[in-house]
């Protein structure tokens, strides 16, 4: 009992170490993934809803990069390959405006991500309790 207790906690020990230090597994099933101090990038590990990946961007910018609950969270890079993973898709988010972009407010609804599109961490945070249609 004592020996599958030990290898139980080797075997988790080495998932935890073996994940990237800059790794997060956010809520809903996203995986967020710092590409510096201010970017980071979203990568779908099943759920692919447009809220889900802005719950994602909340949770890792308040949790992990220390942003305030009225910080922006901007769009980087719309849909596109991973620069940390190499998953097919990823979307790209910054605590800073991008450059180039024009700079926009969230409204209630959004149908992708443009860059430069923003919301504050609280209002993506509020993304995390709408579920998808399911057909």
């Amino acid at each position: 009992m004592i020996m599958k207790k030990v290898m139980t906690y080797a075997v988790f020990a080495a998932l935890v170490l073996s994940t990237p230090a800059s790794a997060f597994n956010g809520r809903l099933g996203y995986q967020t993934v710092a590409l510096n101090s201010t970017e980071f990038e979203v990568i779908p590990r099943g759920r692919t809803d447009v809220d889900g990946y802005w719950c994602a961007a909340a949770d890792f910018a308040r949790r992990t990069l220390g942003a305030g609950w009225q910080q922006r969270i901007y769009v980087k890079r719309g849909y596109g390959p991973s620069e940390a993973t190499g998953r097919k898709t990823a979307v790209q988010f910054s605590l800073t405006p991008p450059g180039g972009a024009s700079q926009q407010s969230s409204g209630i609804f959004s149908s992708g991500f443009k860059p430069g599109f923003s919301m504050s961490v609280s209002a993506a945070n509020g993304r995390c309790t709408v579920r998808p249609f399911h057909r």
